[in-house]
C-alpha cells in the first residue's frame, strides 16, 4: 500500500516520541532506583565529612556550656537541611554474658531524643564490630571507607527503609547518620503513570502540529512531482513558482532550468532532424531528377543523333546522286544539330539559375520595349499560323526592376507556348495590369484548358502534356522550366489559369523603387 510521506513523517515522529517515553520509564524502573541510592550513599558520606569537620578538635568532657551550644546549633542546621539525623556518642562495650553495650551520648545531649529502634540498630552495630555478631537480614551493607560503614535498613515495625551510616571518631568517641529511604518503585510507578498520561498529550498535540509542518513540505514536492509529469510529457511551459530559499526552492530552481534545457535541446534536435529529413529528401529528390534529367536528355537527344546519324550516313554512302537531294540531306541535318544546340544552351541556363549560378542584375528600364521586341519577333510565326494576336501598347511607360534579358527569355517562353497550343478561334492576347506596387504580365491562348492533374507538373524539366503534340512542334518541355527559375530567382509570383475557351500564363514585375 502507497503511503505518503506526510503519513511517513508523522508515523516516524509519533514513534520517535512513544519510543522517548518508553526509554524514560524503562529508565526510571531499571535504573533509577540505583541512582537514587548512590546519591543517598554520597549524600550520607558528604554530611558525615561536614560533621567531622564541625567537631574537629572538640574535648566533650571539658566542653563549656557556650561552646557546645555553639556546636549543636551547627549540627542541628547540618541536620534540618540535610534531612538527615546525627547522633555522636561514646560507646563502651563489655563483653560476657549479654555483651553489654554502653552508649554515652555527646550529642544530642538528652538519649530520651534516640528513639528505641534507634537505639536497639545502633546496638546491633556496636556489636557486630566488638563481638562479631550478625546484623540480621534486614541489614544490608552498602559501602565501607573512610573508618564508616553505610547500610541499607529495612524497619520492620512501619515498613519503611532507611540509609544509615556508622563512623569513628578520636577518643572513641562514634557518630551515627540515619535517613529516611522510602522505597523508590512507588515514585517510579506514579512517575511513568503521569509520564503516560502526559506522552499521550504531547503524541496527539505532536501529531496535529507534524500535520500541519508536513503540509509545508508535501505540497511543494506534489508541486515538483506535477512539474516533473508535465517535462515526462514534452510541456515545457510549465514552471514550479516559489519564493522559498530552502533546498525545496533550489530543486525547483534546478527543475526549472532542467525544464529550458530540455526544451531548447529538443527544439535543436528537432530542428536537426527537420533539416535531416529535408537533407535527405533533397537529395532524393536531386537523385531522381538527375536520374529524369539523365533519361530526358537521352531521350530528347536520341531523335536527333539518331536522324543526324542517317542522313550524314546517306550522304557518305551517295545514296541519292542529285544535287538536291544532298542539299535536302544537309539541311536536315543542320536543323537537327541546331535543335540540339539550343537544347544544351537552354539547359545550361536553366542549370544556372537552378543552382544559384546565374547572377540576377536589377535594372530600371521599360518593360513596353521588351513586350514590343518579342511581339515583333515572333509576328512571322502568328501570321504563318493565322494567329489574331491582341495587344495593347500602354501609353506611358512602365519602369519595372528586373534583369531585361531574363524577363525577355520569360516573355518570349510565354509567347512561344502560346503560339504552340493555339487553337479553336486561334487568338492571342498580351494584357498589362497595374497592381498596387507590382504590374501583371499575361499570355492568353484560346484551345484546349490544361488538365487539373497537370497544372502543378508542367514547370517541371522535360514534362509534357501532350507528347504527341509537343513532339509535332518539336518541343522539350524547358521553356516554362526556366520561367519557373527566373521568377523565383527574382522572388516574384508567377503561374497560369484555365478557362473554358482557353490558357492564361502570366507574371509579376515590381514597379516600386527599391530601398
Amino acid at each position: 500500500m502507497k503511503q505518503s510521506l506526510r503519513t511517513r513523517l508523522i508515523m516516524i515522529f509519533s514513534g520517535m516520541l512513544i519510543a522517548t517515553i518508553a526509554v524514560i520509564c524503562a529508565t526510571n524502573i531499571f535504573l533509577l532506583p540505583g541512582f537514587y541510592q548512590n546519591t543517598k550513599v554520597s549524600q550520607m558520606k558528604t554530611v558525615y565529612s561536614r560533621a567531622l569537620s564541625i567537631c574537629d578538635g572538640v574535648d566533650w568532657l571539658s566542653l563549656d556550656e557556650t561552646k557546645r551550644d555553639e556546636i549543636y546549633d551547627k549540627l542541628d542546621i547540618l541536620s534540618s537541611n540535610t534531612n538527615v539525623n546525627i547522633y555522636i556518642m561514646q560507646i563502651e562495650a563489655n563483653s560476657g554474658s549479654g555483651d553489654i553495650v554502653t552508649l554515652n551520648y555527646a550529642y544530642p545531649a538528652n538519649s530520651d531524643r534516640l528513639q528505641e529502634v534507634t537505639k536497639d540498630q545502633l546496638g546491633k552495630y556496636v556489636k557486630a564490630m566488638y563481638f562479631g555478631t550478625e546484623l540480621g537480614d534486614n541489614c544490608q551493607k552498602l559501602s565501607q571507607e573512610n573508618n564508616c560503614e553505610v547500610y541499607k535498613v529495612y524497619d520492620n515495625r512501619i515498613g519503611s527503609n532507611y540509609i544509615e551510616l556508622t563512623g569513628q571518631m578520636p577518643d572513641n568517641y562514634w557518630i551515627y547518620l540515619r535517613t529516611n529511604y522510602q522505597s523508590i518503585h512507588e515514585s517510579t510507578l506514579v512517575s511513568n503513570q503521569f509520564l503516560m498520561y502526559v506522552g499521550v498529550v504531547v503524541v496527539i498535540v505532536g501529531i496535529l502540529i507534524m500535520f500541519f509542518v508536513s503540509n509545508q513540505y508535501t505540497k511543494p514536492i506534489l508541486k515538483l512531482a506535477k512539474h516533473a509529469q508535465k517535462m515526462q510529457e514534452l510541456n515545457f511551459s510549465s514552471r514550479y513558482q516559489s519564493n522559498r530559499a530552502d533546498e525545496i526552492g533550489v530543486l525547483g530552481n534546478s527543475m526549472n532550468a532542467l525544464s529550458d534545457k530540455l526544451e531548447e535541446t529538443i527544439s535543436e534536435l528537432k530542428t536537426a532532424n527537420n533539416e535531416l529529413q529535408l537533407d535527405l529528401q533533397r537529395r532524393s529528390e536531386q537523385e531522381k531528377m538527375r536520374q529524369e534529367f539523365l533519361a530526358n536528355v537521352s531521350h530528347e537527344l536520341k531523335t536527333p543523333i539518331a536522324l543526324i546519324q542517317g542522313y550524314a550516313e546517306g550522304l557518305q554512302e551517295n545514296i541519292n546522286d542529285d544535287e538536291e537531294s544532298r542539299q535536302f540531306y544537309c539541311e536536315v541535318i543542320i536543323d537537327e544539330a541546331d535543335k540540339m544546340n539550343k537544347m544544351v544552351k537552354r539547359l545550361l541556363s536553366l542549370n544556372q539559375l537552378e543552382f544559384g549560378n546565374g547572377q540576377v542584375h536589377l535594372e530600371h528600364f521599360d518593360l513596353n520595349g521588351v513586350l514590343d521586341s518579342v511581339v515583333n519577333a515572333s509576328d512571322i510565326l502568328f501570321r504563318q499560323q493565322g494567329v489574331t494576336l491582341s495587344y495593347q501598347r500602354a501609353e506611358e511607360p512602365i519602369m519595372v526592376w528586373a534583369d531585361e534579358y531574363m524577363i525577355e527569355e520569360v516573355m518570349t517562353n510565354y509567347v512561344s507556348n502560346a503560339l504552340n497550343h493555339v487553337k479553336g478561334e486561334k487568338k492571342i492576347e498580351i494584357k498589362i495590369a497595374r497592381q498596387g506596387g507590382v504590374v501583371r504580365i499575361s499570355v492568353f491562348n484560346t484551345g484546349d484548358p490544361i488538365p487539373e492533374e497537370d497544372i502543378d507538373k508542367i514547370w517541371t524539366k522535360f514534362y509534357k502534356v501532350d507528347k504527341a503534340r509537343t513532339r509535332e512542334y518539336g518541343g522539350n518541355g524547358i521553356g516554362l522550366s526556366i520561367v519557373k527559375a527566373v521568377m523565383e530567382a527574382h522572388n516574384q509570383k508567377y503561374g497560369v489559369i484555365n478557362y473554358d475557351n482557353g490558357v492564361e500564363f502570366w507574371f509579376e514585375l515590381d514597379i516600386k523603387s527599391v530601398d
